[in-house]
């Protein structure tokens, strides 16, 4: 079925950046699949503006976050470059060293997802205070930092509600199931990707932009969403972008591991998986920006 034309208010984020100087062939699997991940969370970010008035919850069955059901159709782009990603590492193309070739379809979903995120994250679409102070006109840093946990929680609540509402769909039809570790592996990465542009926005808003240059500040945010804790002063940026095999990406791997193993609770039968997973996913959220900004708000340590 042909999808409606959208209408939507004018953006008030940035479209996806391409990488200036990106170790990935720009036709690689894992690039194309980055690519992919960049412009879902635009897509769900443009869509969901800041100065909405955030009454809704995201956590009911089967409601998806973002206008017209905007989060199952980004959802169903994610899984595909989940998918393409995937195989890519099959064919030895994944830095974090591939698949086997017998164990539940083939692909060991940590290693994909941790090189997944790792690329993505420098293209997402992160707003400078500048932007942000005009995105929400009047309010004090306080404000605005609250309208973005709560808009932000509101998003991965509405990716955790349709994936449920697609795993349960899968319930009434057995062979399907063979795609549930995609749809899952595609929450995951997805909602860290917002979760991290979220880290960065926060950043941004209270001066502590990340030092370096954009792949550099994606890295030490990424680095923040690892360890759910603020980037300090003078830390060196995003080596964590730059290495990989480093032991901030084995932390990054575990962090991603643990993710997936939460979002097990889509996987309920019906549209119950559809509730557990908006709720905790918007728990999860709320959660690594209380901490994160407690850190923002002390003072700075030198």
């Amino acid at each position: 079925m042909a999808e409606e034309p959208r209408t939507a208010p004018a953006r008030d984020v940035p479209r996806p950046r391409p990488v200036v100087g990106e170790p990935e062939e720009p036709g690689s699997p894992l690039s194309r699949a980055a690519r992919a991940v960049a412009d879902a969370v635009g897509g769900l970010l443009g869509d969901d503006p800041g100065t909405s008035d955030g009454t809704a919850d995201g956590t009911g069955a089967g409601r998806p976050a973002g206008k017209g059901g905007r989060a199952g159709a980004v959802l169903r782009d994610v899984v595909t470059a989940v998918g393409g990603a995937a195989r890519g590492s099959r064919s030895g193309a994944g830095a974090g060293g591939g698949a086997g070739e017998g164990d539940g379809g083939g692909w060991r979903p940590a290693a994909v997802l941790t090189d997944l995120l790792h690329a993505a994250a420098p293209r997402l679409p992160v707003r400078d205070r500048a932007k942000l102070r005009a995105a929400y006109p009047g309010a004090d840093d306080a404000t605005i930092a609250d309208a973005l946990v709560t808009r932000y929680s509101r998003i991965t609540a509405g990716i955790g509600a349709a994936t449920g509402g697609l795993t349960a769909a899968q319930w009434f039809a057995p062979p399907s199931m063979i795609a549930l570790p995609l749809e899952l592996g595609a929450e995951t990465v997805l909602v860290a990707a917002v979760e991290v542009v979220l880290i960065g926005e926060l950043h941004e808003l209270h001066g502590r932009t990340a030092p370096g240059d954009e792949r550099a500040r994606a890295g030490a945010y990424l680095a923040s969403w690892t360890q759910q804790r603020a980037v300090e002063s003078g830390s060196g940026g995003g080596g964590l972008v730059a290495t990989l095999g480093s032991a901030g990406v084995n932390a990054l791997r575990r962090r991603v591991t643990r993710r997936l193993a939460r979002n097990v609770s889509s996987a309920a039968p019906l549209l119950l998986g559809a509730g557990l997973a908006a709720r905790s996913n918007r728990k999860a959220t709320g959660q690594l920006a209380r901490a994160v900004l407690a850190d923002l708000r002390a003072p700075e340590r030198h």
